[in-house]
């Protein structure tokens, strides 16, 4: 049994701005959990093909229950590979990923296309395909479920991350959402408190 996952996204810059931001995705405020990120093959195909292999480092948190089951010693990253074929001439580039690591407790694999939008030549239309499975006997089915919800999880960081890049290569101010406002509003209220506490401490430390 095998979960399957079938999306598609459409990102409001050209092909040729997503296709350059593609490569300068990390990092970026979604993408903390991507550690690192490298090239290990490329080459120009005789028919002008770009093919590349990239090997990426993520974090891999597991669920507590998941947890329980596994010693202490399990690394808590996971390596993806991640295979890509663009084809300028006719603007397409496809992505194939997958987890070379902690295949035994679960493996997702991902397909991607970009494309130039049919209802808006200057738009990207992005087509994301993924299969999450899992070996585990008797827990297979939760895996799974945590596996797929986690990539939906991330695929809107995903998006998130490809916005705030196309708007710093446009020149433009990324926008913040309403959360993310709020959060740093409250981190800097918390901090001026911090700050007026330890003011007001060293005060009475003088009169005493």
């Amino acid at each position: 049994m095998v979960k399957y996952f079938l999306g598609q996204s459409v990102l409001r810059s050209s092909w040729d701005q997503v296709f350059a931001a593609f490569w300068q995705r990390y990092p970026n405020p979604y993408s903390k959990h991507v550690l690192t990120e490298d090239i290990v093959h490329r080459e120009v195909t005789p028919d002008q093909k770009l093919l590349s292999r990239r090997l990426l480092t993520k974090t891999n948190r597991m669920p507590r229950w998941a947890e329980r089951l596994f010693p202490a010693n399990v690394a808590h990253s996971v390596y993806i590979l991640e295979d890509s074929i663009v084809d300028p001439q006719n603007q397409t580039m496809t992505t194939f990923t997958w987890n070379i690591n902690h295949a035994r407790l679960m493996v997702v694999e991902e397909r991607c296309v970009y494309c130039v939008n049919s209802d808006n030549s200057g738009w990207t239309e992005i087509r994301r395909e993924a299969w999450v499975s899992s070996s585990l006997f008797g827990v297979s089915r939760a895996v799974q479920e945590f596996g797929l919800a986690r990539f939906k999880s991330n695929v809107t960081k995903t998006m998130k991350g490809f916005e705030y890049i196309l708007a710093k290569l446009q020149g433009e101010a990324p926008s913040k959402s309403l959360v993310e406002t709020a959060k740093e509003a409250k981190e800097k209220a918390k901090d001026l408190a911090s700050k007026a506490a330890t003011k007001k401490q060293q005060q009475q430390q003088q009169f005493v």
